[in-house]
């Protein structure tokens, strides 16, 4: 797995501070997409102990309150089995910390079989998030005040309640800060 981009002082994509990693390549090419440049997976540099080891560095601090993995699409196949296990050491090393996560994947056709996202890491990585945003940028439903994305049609969906009813379950603040001991 390549990345674009670290930002470890984010407060654009998600709530609170947070530390975001733009992984890169992606095969869904949304038209007016604002990330274009992550789209070649060759793109960036490899993801290698380094960027992790800055990533749970930049963990540490109180106000960081989790961290953002958006792209290019983190969920290709290629990208799988290293998110799988770094998404999985971030919960086990900072347990109260939110994981996001953004795709151009539907909740709904992450349980295909047929979806190329649907692999052997896929529910290691879904069982580690807190929040993900789901859906392709559809450039004419395009919403510069919708929060936390970018066209109508996306949804930004509580991973631990959508998987416990089977069915996407909308996020709502409530539930993120009551888990935070602030």
């Amino acid at each position: 797995m390549n990345y674009a981009e670290i930002k470890t002082c984010d407060i654009a994509n998600g709530a609170g501070v947070r530390t975001s990693l733009f992984v890169t390549g992606c095969r869904h090419r949304c038209k007016g997409c604002f990330n274009p440049d992550t789209w070649d997976f060759h793109a960036g540099k490899p993801f290698d102990r380094g960027a992790e080891e800055q990533i749970l560095e930049s963990l540490v601090p109180d106000y960081i309150s989790g961290i953002s993995v958006l792209g290019g699409e983190p969920l290709e196949p290629e990208n799988q089995p290293v998110l799988a296990a770094f998404l999985e050491r971030v919960r086990a090393e900072f347990p109260r910390k939110s994981i996001w996560l953004w795709t151009g994947f539907t909740w709904e056709s992450l349980a295909l079989d047929t979806s190329r996202a649907h692999t052997q890491y896929l529910p290691r990585i879904l069982g580690s998030l807190d929040v993900l945003v789901d859906g392709p940028f559809v450039e004419a439903r395009k919403d510069l005040l919708l929060r936390f994305r970018g066209s109508s049609n996306q949804r930004v969906l509580d991973v631990r309640e959508s998987l416990a009813h089977e069915a996407p379950t909308p996020w709502t603040d409530e539930r993120v800060f009551a888990t935070h001991s602030w």
